[in-house]
């Protein structure tokens, strides 16, 4: 076996999965060189390989080593088969952690690359069941940590792994990567508040940008710098921590053992979904029971594909459609499984709370014989959930008619915002958030699909969560700028009393609530974005969202506000 080759199976042995480009950067040799090298050894045998795309990694394969392939590293190294196991996350019970995480492991290997560039050599080391989801050693005693949020993580979650970094021996600095804007600022403030020296960027960010890009930010600082700048200036010191190793370890199985037709196990599915598959399940995570044409919406494409792509997913038993839901899509309890293992959550709370298993096998699917929580409450209120989805998906289809783009939407269990009032801690639960973007502009949201409140007394109770948090400097912290707030009533009659109760409730308390309020018959005639809308003391109908009109001059550029029409 040619040296190179020997240096591959070692690095691949560190760094299972890695692909081609991601090996010559962290080795350091050419991207030939390692061409070469690869092909050899998947032409032998000692290497295989997978395909893996995401949103977020163009398709690529990713390499490992195989049975033969780890028995050869051990005779070479003159190390026995026990120890390089145990040494290296190459055993049954490493790959399939790795395996499940693998759209995280892409982005984290991304972020290593970027190191990579900056410091040369590094040591990557993967953690199982830590805080921490890897950490890196670089050149002159200098240590980093990495720490990614998933996307279905919830604020609890995330607030015990923070608490768990403080209990253990941290690198000098900590990379964490956030999932949206949102959670973006609810960690800078938590982060703020505790010993742990971290630096915070959005996912996407930091895996599409490029080593100088500035995308990382300081809990306590305003401004944003590149990677290069944060490594350059971080001071020798910090440990990495170490994990207490596997009590029991296996060889592992080649993976092309496994059946790719039938009985594929559940770890191999983050390798054979494609990026719309993966799409489809975190959308039906955050709003099971979605019908296909909202599914369709949402996504952005046509009905025949949204079809195609569930038809798959079916497949392979992530998604379930039943007859007694009116032929509604959601996760299946494996579904469920795949994401909350990828995102390093709990599988037990996810199917507590999303499940759509009946609870009794013998009784047909009804609201009270479905095993999760908040699945069971939303199947409760179909009626309810339907209009909320119905709503996001016509907004998401004329926005981006309009040329704005759907950054964000979240369900309820993540729309809820907390807040301190002094009479103690308070919240608003809306229907669900959204936050869209043409250029610069960001317009942020808040829906309420409105079905009780009907009568004065009723209003006002309704209203005041929402009195009280713009009465407050959080909706700005939060959004960056005070969210709209959609209102959407039955009929036309409770949305003119509810203005009429609404300002007079803001004159009382000089609390300004950017509310916007319709009724259904006109939303479905103009679509969400279409002039619908009426403000408290403002009869007139309007747009909602702001046209993006670009003046320049010699020196500037400055964008004006103006209203939409429809």
């Amino acid at each position: 076996m040619k040296p190179p080759d020997a240096r591959i199976m070692g690095l691949l042995a560190r760094m299972p999965f890695l692909d081609r480009l991601e090996a010559a950067a962290i080795s350091g040799w050419s991207r030939g060189a390692v061409y070469r090298s690869m092909g050899r050894l998947v032409g032998s045998g000692l290497v295989g390989s997978l395909p893996h795309a995401t949103e977020l990694t163009p398709l690529t394969r990713r390499y490992h080593l195989t049975a033969r392939g780890l028995r050869l590293l051990a005779s070479a190294g003159n190390k026995d088969m026990d120890k390089l196991l145990r040494s290296h996350p190459v055993s049954t019970r490493w790959r399939r952690v790795l395996l499940d995480r693998l759209d995280s492991l892409g982005v984290l290997y991304r972020l290593a690359t970027a190191l990579s560039n900056v410091a040369h050599p590094i040591g990557f080391r993967w953690y199982r069941a830590m805080p921490l989801d890897a950490a890196i050693d670089l050149p002159g005693g200098r240590t980093v940590g990495i720490f990614r949020l998933g996307p279905t993580s919830g604020r609890t979650g995330f607030a015990k792994r923070v608490w768990r970094l403080t209990r253990i021996p941290l690198p000098g600095t900590v990379l964490m990567l956030m999932p949206d804007e949102i959670r973006l600022r609810y960690a800078r403030r938590l982060l703020s508040l505790t010993p742990v020296s971290a630096l915070l960027a959005l996912e996407r960010e930091a895996a599409l940008g490029a080593t100088y890009h500035s995308v990382w930010q300081m809990p306590s600082v305003r401004g944003a710098i590149d990677l290069g700048a944060a490594i350059d200036r971080l001071p020798p010191g910090g440990v990495l921590p170490v994990e207490r190793p596997l009590s029991r370890i296996s060889f592992p199985r080649d993976l092309n053992k496994y059946g790719l037709e039938e009985d594929v196990p559940d770890f191999l599915l983050p390798a054979l979904l494609r990026p719309a598959e993966k799409r489809t399940l975190d959308l039906l995570s955050g709003w099971p029971w979605l019908n296909l044409s909202d599914l369709a919406g949402l996504m952005g494409v046509s009905r025949p594909r949204a079809s195609q792509v569930v038809s798959s997913l079916k497949d392979f038993g992530l998604v379930v459609r039943t007859s007694a839901s009116g032929g509604r899509l959601a996760l299946s309890d494996t579904g469920l499984a795949v994401l909350a293992r990828r995102d390093r959550t709990s599988v037990g709370i996810a199917k507590n709370s999303w499940s759509v298993s009946p609870l009794n096998e013998d009784c047909p699917l009804h609201w009270r014989n479905v095993t999760g929580r908040r699945s069971r409450q939303l199947l409760r209120h179909v009626d309810h959930t339907s209009a909320v989805h119905g709503f996001l998906a016509a907004l998401t289809g004329q926005a981006r008619d309009l040329g704005w783009e759907t950054v964000q939407l979240d369900p309820p269990i993540r729309a809820s915002r907390y807040f301190r009032f002094p009479s103690g801690m308070r919240s608003i639960h809306p229907d669900a958030f959204g936050l869209l973007r043409k250029g610069n502009v960001d317009w942020p949201f808040f829906l309420e699909m409105e079905r009780r409140a009907v009568r004065p007394i009723t209003m006002v109770v309704r209203l005041a969560p929402y009195m009280n948090y713009y009465g407050t400097h959080r909706p700005a912290d939060d959004h960056g700028s005070a969210p709209h707030v959609f209102v959407v009533f039955n009929e036309e009659s409770a949305a003119t009393g509810f203005l009429r109760v609404a300002m007079k409730e803001m004159e009382q308390k000089g609390v300004s609530v950017p509310l916007l309020v319709s009724h259904v018959g006109l939303v479905e005639r103009r679509g969400p974005l279409g002039r619908v809308w009426r403000r408290p003391g403002q009869w007139e109908l309007v747009a909602p969202i702001p046209k993006a009109r670009i003046s320049r001059n010699k020196k500037e550029r400055t964008i004006h506000e103006t209203l939409l029409c429809s």
